[in-house]
């Protein structure tokens, strides 16, 4: 990707906070305040009128908005085609609200840095390539010159690695590093093992979910309250949209104050009834035990995985809203025997991480200009990284047992290192076969309808008589940017088809296009 002129930045477009960040000419990754001042802005929108926009108004404000109107957790939605808000009689996309939150951090950070141009936006390692082009296309609606997408627990550990003045600097840092990043995010989660010396990383193995976050362990909490409401009182608090929406922002403050306290209350008002209750820590950690159990499990699977036993890592880093949650220090102790580092701020190391790998494209494709030092450009040119692919990659096929019943077959499989290019020689199913089909899946199913497909294309115009069995190569590539390509081959024939892959969900470039010119006219507070 060409990098434009103009400031060029790292984004974390998270599921409740986001975040935006800049490496400053001292070297050092800086979070660019919001117009209240915070480093961090809630990834919540208010739909008013007259194309006026509010982008991560406080738990004050939208306690006076009408709920139908405000918009919450919208990254879970992403790549969804299905999914849409109605507001006003227009169709808003994932993409189009996302690329409103982006268009907020963008303009509040311009009034200390000047005009941004240029950004890497993070995903969750667990995204697909639908909810990676769907992140993409949220940058270009709002306005921006998205040079590339980086994982959120790659660029965790390049601001630890960073900021312990140890990558990018062979002459200080001779050795190695075996470390764990643990993401716990208000709607994702992911945990990845990655090795790095002074000059490379590289992710041994990763897995996560991108349905599992803070949101969840709060809702439990809204839960347990309004089904004792119900039991006292027999009328439920969460079927009235404002009296839910209270009731959640006074849980999750709840859930905060835990981390600190042993004992909270809480408290429901709804139709003239009310109920206080009284949850201590306990109560929590045993209301969510099964929430901490699945990334206990995951955690588990990745160090299995990544080849590391207990006691094997050299640091655990925690990232993420919802790892202060004191239950998380504790579990990564029994999986990891390591006390988990806050050396990095939880809220603010992917945004900074995500800096510092635009610093990276930007030294290396322009020399980085005069604005850092020469020092500063020379360490961020001789760092390199190896990524691995979050999703295994395969083919639909024949079942060779039963022809009639399709089947998934893995090409790549997940924790591969990328790029990374496979070719495999499958055969024709039939007699004069004028036409083949090849469908891409991502996922581990062995049942292509268990996996996601993201795209397909056809070998056609096959030569007459071809007998059933000729043989077909298929080819598979991931490029260093985890962006995917396919091409198959008839051997007979020599006839050929390729693409970077057919997208059948998100947006198309006239969507886009029209997107960008409806988020202009609207006003952004």
């Amino acid at each position: 990707m060409e990098i434009l002129e103009g400031q060029t930045v790292g984004i974390d477009l998270g599921t409740t906070y986001s975040a935006i960040a800049q490496l400053n000419v001292q070297g050092e990754p800086v979070s660019l305040p919001n117009a209240d001042g915070k480093t961090i802005t809630p990834s919540v929108v208010i739909l008013g009128e007259d194309n006026k926009i509010i982008v991560g108004p406080s738990f004050e404000r939208m306690s006076i908005e009408n709920p139908r109107n405000i918009v919450e957790a919208i990254k879970r939605q992403m790549g969804n085609k299905d999914f849409v808000i109605v507001h006003h009689g227009r169709k808003y996309t994932p993409e189009f609200i996302s690329a409103l939150i982006i268009k907020k951090l963008k303009q509040d950070a311009e009034k200390m840095v000047g005009p941004i141009v240029n950004a890497v936006i993070t995903v969750p390692y667990y995204f697909n390539d639908v909810r990676r082009k769907a992140t993409q296309d949220a940058g270009k609606i709002a306005k921006l010159n998205v040079i590339d997408i980086i994982n959120e627990p790659t660029a965790a550990t390049l601001a630890y690695a960073w900021q312990k003045g140890q990558l990018g600097r062979p002459d200080l840092f001779k050795g190695e590093k075996t470390i764990m990043v643990y993401d716990l995010g208000g709607g994702t989660f992911d945990v990845t093992v990655v090795r790095y010396n002074a000059t490379n990383f590289r992710v041994l193995a990763t897995d996560g979910d991108v349905m599992l976050g803070g949101l969840d362990w709060s809702r439990r909490i809204v839960d347990y309250i309004a089904e004792q409401f119900h039991r006292k009182h027999n009328i439920d608090p969460r079927e009235d949209p404002e009296t839910l929406m209270q009731l959640t922002q006074e849980c999750e403050q709840a859930k905060r104050d835990l981390s600190n306290r042993a004992q909270v209350p809480l408290n429901a008002y709804y139709k003239g009834k009310n109920l206080t209750l009284a949850m201590s820590r306990g109560d929590f950690e045993r209301l969510t035990a099964d929430l901490m159990q699945r990334t206990r499990d995951t955690t588990e699977l990745v160090m299995a995985q990544a080849g590391v036993g207990k006691g094997e890592l050299d640091e655990v880093v925690l990232v993420g809203g919802s790892t202060y949650m004191p239950v998380v220090e504790t579990m990564l102790r029994e999986v990891t025997g390591k006390v988990p580092s806050r050396d990095v701020t939880p809220e603010e190391a992917v945004a900074q991480g995500a800096a510092i790998h635009a610093a990276i494209l930007e030294a290396r494709a322009t020399g980085g200009g005069s604005r850092m030092a020469q020092a500063v450009l020379n360490r961020l040119r001789s760092v390199t990284a190896t990524d691995v692919n979050s999703h295994s990659l395969g083919v639909k096929i024949s079942d060779p047992n039963n022809r009639t019943r399709k089947i998934n077959h893995i090409m790549i499989p997940k924790n591969t290192s990328i790029p990374f290019e496979v070719s495999q020689k499958f055969v024709t199913n039939a007699a004069n076969q004028q036409r083949i089909h090849i469908c891409v899946l991502e996922g581990d199913a062995i049942d292509p309808d268990a996996c996601t497909t993201i795209g397909d294309f056809r070998i056609i115009s096959l030569p007459p008589n071809l007998p059933a069995g000729s043989p077909v190569e298929v080819t598979y590539r991931y490029d260093k940017n985890g962006r995917i390509h396919a091409s198959a081959r008839e051997l007979t024939s020599r006839q050929e088809a390729k693409t970077e892959i057919v997208r059948d969900s998100g947006l198309t470039d006239e969507n886009v296009d029209t997107f960008e010119a409806l988020a202009a006219e609207y006003s952004v507070e």
